[in-house]
């Protein structure tokens, strides 16, 4: 059996090489997503993505497509994009868990918190 570390660095290339493929359609990236999806939700951006850091080019880059306002709101071509994406991410999401239970994927993710945490107290 291979250790969880092994599996986490797998998985986590495995989610990110495919969620970009997925992305590349429109020609955005994670960040892009993540800024889209946090608008549509009503969130705050810089509250709700500050732990991945400065996000000014993506929202800047958003504006110059024509996706976000200056007042950080979708356009009607951004709520488009957003809408096209959450099918996409969706899709992407279904097949990442495909055959996984609510109950085993809820403990693989608490499995992951407590050692996040268990590492934090150092």
């Amino acid at each position: 059996m291979k250790p969880i570390g092994f599996w986490f660095a797998h998985l986590h290339q495995a989610l990110e090489s495919s969620l970009e493929q997925v992305l590349a359609a429109e020609a955005l990236t994670r960040r892009h997503w993540q800024v889209l999806n946090t608008i549509d939700s009503g969130a705050s951006v810089d509250e709700a993505l500050s732990p991945f850091g400065e996000l000014r080019k993506t929202v800047a880059d958003l504006r110059a497509r024509g996706l976000i306002d200056a007042e950080d709101a979708l356009t009607e071509a951004g709520r488009e994009t957003h809408l096209r994406l959450k099918a996409k991410v969706g899709e992407f999401r279904s097949r990442a868990t495909e055959g996984i239970g609510d109950d085993d994927y809820r403990t693989a993710v608490g499995v992951l918190e407590r050692m996040a945490a268990n590492l934090a107290r150092e």
